[in-house]
């Protein structure tokens, strides 16, 4: 019988005292791949307090679908708390879900590769926003998001520093194929990372 991701990270000794000291954490993947997305990109270079008020203003202001980000005015994403910048990005994601038809169900069949050349083609989604869905859309259990900061400092916290991301790749090959699980105990290394992770899975 196959091991359980956590029993399989409560034999790894970098891991193994995260879950003993947080329990079995799970991924909890949300039920609207487009509202995680627009989350997502509400988090992208913010404070994770400046990314939740903007989030809640945004769903108080619009329907947080593909249609009703198209219909509702620029200046009121701006109101809602967007950047410029951002406006667009939201924007484009509403274009391509539109185009594409994208969904969870559209994704559910795709490989991680395939998730990521799709979803980092719109304007606005780069790798980490990708791979943030992997996690928290689509539940992949196997997705180590090197490119998140509180990663890196979790992977410096329980591992040691001196590793690129690179090594740190080549490292977390270790805890595959439960990688995804081990980012969640990552994350948790330290306090103000896993209050950090908390407003990434919020809806």
């Amino acid at each position: 019988m196959t091991d359980s991701p956590h029993d399989a990270l409560r034999e790894d000794p970098d891991i193994g005292p995260l879950v003993a000291a947080h329990g079995e954490l799970t991924l909890d993947p949300a039920e609207d791949l487009f509202q995680r997305l627009v989350v997502s990109i509400c988090r992208q270079q913010v404070s994770m307090a400046s990314a939740a008020a903007t989030r809640d203003r945004l769903f108080e202001a619009v329907e947080v679908t593909p249609a009703g980000v198209r219909a509702a005015d620029d200046q009121l994403l701006r109101d809602a708390g967007l950047s410029r910048q951002k406006t667009r990005y939201v924007n484009a994601v509403a274009e391509a879900f539109e185009d594409h038809g994208y969904s969870l169900d559209y994704f559910a069949d795709m490989d991680d590769d395939g998730v990521r050349e799709a979803l980092t083609a719109i304007t606005g989604v780069g790798d980490w926003t990708a791979d943030m869905q992997l996690l928290f859309s689509l539940g992949r259990e196997d997705v180590f998001p090197v490119g998140d900061l509180g990663v890196r400092k979790g992977f410096e916290t329980v591992v040691g520093g001196g590793y690129d991301r690179s090594e740190m790749v080549e490292y977390a090959q270790r805890w595959a194929p439960y990688r995804s699980y081990a980012t969640l105990y990552l994350w948790r290394a330290e306090e103000d990372i896993a209050e950090s992770v908390t407003e990434v899975r919020d809806d």
